[in-house]
């Protein structure tokens, strides 16, 4: 029997497989149990070096962009691709848990081009300025 965060956890990637699978990515859940915290699931869309993944507790909780030995925070990528603060849709505010994955689905097809379909160069040149931009966020935690 699956828990909670492993089926919401399914239901979320379901929304965002139709834009993964179009760019070759696959998905796996990678953990999924009970700890002192709850219920947590972790999950991964995978194209060779690059993977999307992600963590459900009680709602979506950080996301993160790899390649290879690399990676970003969903919110440090949209802060390079909006130059600064700026108006990415996810993580949104919803009593719906499935609205986070629908607000990173919208962030991906604005946003995402980088990562869905550009090179590795300019992934990882996209993730080593994210990286070395500074951290002046005013909102909630990665």
């Amino acid at each position: 029997m699956t828990n909670h965060a492993e089926e919401m956890l399914q239901r979320g990637s379901a929304l965002l497989a139709p834009l993964l699978l179009r760019h070759g990515f696959s998905f796996e859940i990678l953990d999924a149990g009970s700890s002192s915290g709850g219920h947590f699931a972790s999950g991964e869309f995978k194209r060779g070096p690059r993977r999307l993944g992600f963590h459900f507790r009680h709602s979506l909780g950080i996301v993160t962009y790899s390649l290879a030995d690399r990676s970003m925070t969903h919110q440090q990528y949209m802060r390079f691709v909006h130059g600064g603060l700026g108006a990415s849709h996810y993580p949104g505010f919803s009593d719906d848990p499935l609205d986070a994955f629908r607000h990173l689905l919208l962030d991906l097809e604005q946003h995402g081009g980088d990562f869905l379909g550009g090179t590795d160069e300019s992934l990882l040149r996209c993730i080593g300025e994210a990286l070395a931009m500074p951290n002046t966020k005013s909102g909630p935690p990665d």
